[in-house]
């Protein structure tokens, strides 16, 4: 049975981006080296789009940019991570891992993290210049990594066609 954490809110939040990252994470498993670092996308502009091995560098950037994000805006002194490619599937789910134990520990650091925010002054600007409060952007979040994942399962029908 499933264990949820007991912390409103935030445990959903958690909860739910778990489960999205599991639910890559299982779909890692079964690519081969092969398919991670066939280019499959060869029209896109968007070099993170280009294989699977690009998507899932993306999402571990992206993932740790969110929080990177509510923790400059909670005050703390830290640089956004670099994109990193690894060079197989393990090397990915272990990425994913530790960038979902980011979120964990920023809840941990900052456990009374104010959600929601309704002054649009007062939200957080991202990087691609759209205004979040923290709820937002963690649902965001989620979002990337399930859109992405279905990215790479529509991928896979291609190489495995």
């Amino acid at each position: 049975m499933k264990k949820y954490r007991d912390t409103g809110a935030q445990g959903a939040l958690l909860d739910e981006y778990e489960k999205a990252n599991d639910e890559l994470i299982d779909l890692i498993k079964t690519i081969s080296h092969k398919e991670l670092i066939t280019i499959v996308d060869t029209k896109t502009k968007d070099d993170d789009c280009r294989s699977i091995q690009t998507i899932l560098s993306h999402i571990i950037r992206a993932g740790y940019t969110y929080v990177t994000a509510i923790r400059k805006h909670e005050g703390d002194e830290l640089d956004y991570m670099p994109n990193v490619i690894f060079n197989n599937s393990d090397e990915y789910i272990q990425g994913l891992k530790f960038m979902f134990n980011a979120n964990v520990k920023m809840f941990k650091d900052h456990p009374n993290l104010q959600l929601e925010e309704m002054d649009n002054f007062k939200k957080i600007k991202a990087r691609w210049g759209q205004s979040y409060d923290p709820e937002q952007l963690l649902e965001h979040a989620i979002v990337h990594i399930l859109r992405h994942r279905r990215q790479i399962e529509r991928f896979l029908v291609k190489l495995r066609d």
